[in-house]
């Protein structure tokens, strides 16, 4: 009488009984690794109070000093959209581009510099999922963040304003716009400082790349000149100031762009600034 007995392994070989992490499982250490410091939710906080503030102060500081308009000037403060000029100003925009753009640095550079990159990679080979997966979660949170400061932002000036007769609605021409442009300005921003974080690996050339990329060269190329206007306007921070511009504001462009042209930057920056992230971070290590 012969007895069953299990089969066993080659000797040498190893089995693996545990699955592959599924990318419904990427995503959710991503979201965990995104809140487990405690620096991160102080950073969004602080940061959405810092630019609400820059435009409840320009909204108030119309508000206060209102007297000193003249009878036209008055009449003219919606016409001439100033309104939405303070709903979402141009400071507060930096601010929050700055500030989003580091989040997004150092979600992969704080990995890199502690490590923890290579811990997750070994216990996770596939490297692109890993990518994809952090820059679905930055771009989530920061499109809910965005929204977020640029609602209440609108809201709270055109409250100020309210009390001057000086608001105006959502459904006023172009105050959606600008509340949607602000509100995917900060996913944008995040995205950009991910793709930089990833080629650079260092937090404070990181930092500085995004300044230079997002904010200094804007205000570099001019837009006096006809190449230099078409490299402004392939950047994001351009594209912005497009889309939030006041028709006042638009008649003395030299070189004029549609608001077609500035969305469809949103979208090739988003697309460019994911695929880097995911495609760079698939590199090994050195």
């Amino acid at each position: 009488m012969t007895t069953a007995t299990a089969p066993t392994a080659p000797a040498g070989r190893v089995t693996r009984d545990e699955p592959r992490a599924r990318f419904g499982d990427l995503l959710a250490a991503e979201w965990l690794k995104t809140w487990s410091l405690r620096s991160t939710p102080w950073m969004y906080a602080l940061t959405a109070l810092a630019v609400i503030a820059f435009n409840v102060g320009t909204a108030y500081d119309h508000y206060k000093y209102w007297y000193q308009y003249d009878a036209s000037g008055r009449s003219d403060f919606v016409t001439l959209g100033i309104p939405l000029v303070d709903a979402f100003t141009t400071n507060s925009a930096m601010v929050l581009v700055l500030a989003v753009a580091a989040i997004g640095a150092v979600s992969v550079t704080g990995e890199y510099g502690t490590g923890l990159i290579r811990t997750t990679f070994t216990a996770v080979p596939a490297r692109r999922s890993v990518m994809a997966a952090k820059v679905l979660v930055l771009a989530a949170v920061t499109t809910v963040f965005g929204a977020l400061v640029a609602g209440v932002s609108f809201a709270s000036t055109q409250a100020i304003l309210s009390g001057r007769n000086a608001s105006v609605p959502l459904d006023h021409p172009g105050a959606l716009r600008l509340v949607v442009a602000s509100a995917l300005l900060a996913p944008l921003a995040a995205l950009a400082g991910l793709a930089i974080g990833t080629v650079i690996r260092h937090t404070g050339g990181s930092i500085v790349g995004c300044v230079v990329v997002l904010l200094l060269l804007p205000m570099v190329l001019s837009d006096r000149r006809h190449l230099t206007a078409v490299l402004q306007h392939t950047l994001p921070f351009s594209a912005w100031e497009r889309l939030t511009s006041t028709e006042m504001q638009r008649s003395n462009e030299l070189f004029p762009w549609t608001t077609g042209g500035a969305w469809t930057v949103y979208v090739l920056w988003a697309l460019l600034a994911g695929a880097v992230a995911v495609f760079a971070g698939n590199r090994r290590d050195q």
